[in-house]
């Protein structure tokens, strides 16, 4: 593979600790979920981590495959929802539904464009065959507020 670029996060505390990136752009505080016997509250999580890098990803990937197959569409979303369970061999797994909306083309062209997207995306290639994601794909014009 030739890298294109590199980063680094370094953790210290596990769920119950502090999350830097390299560059400083990312220093947080994370907690263990309230519903896995965490604090109270709205925390940072892994998962909310993964599900946002996941997202942003492949919402890249999907519009790479867009200008690439040269077709016009509205505004696209991807929404990654992460889920966390326990895994057959006593450990713990992921799971990912990838909510994915394409307004301005028609439910079979989005659908291909979710799929070659899938493909490309490096957060999916790193899953692929590892952990269950799900494609959604609508066309739903969104209404802004």
């Amino acid at each position: 593979m030739e890298i294109l670029y590199s980063t680094y996060a370094t953790a210290t505390g596990g769920r119950n600790g502090h999350v830097t990136s390299q560059t400083g752009i990312l220093d947080i505080e994370v907690r263990t979920p309230e519903s896995l016997g965490g604090p109270k509250g709205d925390f940072l999580n892994p998962e909310i981590l993964f599900a946002g890098g996941y997202a942003a990803c492949f919402d890249s990937a999907l519009h790479l495959m867009i200008r690439t197959k040269k077709i016009k569409t509205g505004v696209t979303t991807t929404t990654a929802h992460v889920k966390l369970g326990k895994a057959a061999n006593g450990g713990f797994g992921l799971a990912v539904t990838l909510a994915v909306n394409i307004p301005g083309v028609d439910q079979e062209i989005a659908q291909q464009l979710v799929e070659a997207a899938h493909e490309v995306c490096p957060y999916s290639n790193a899953t692929r065959g590892n952990i269950q994601v799900e494609l959604s794909v609508t066309t739903d014009e969104k209404v802004s507020a």
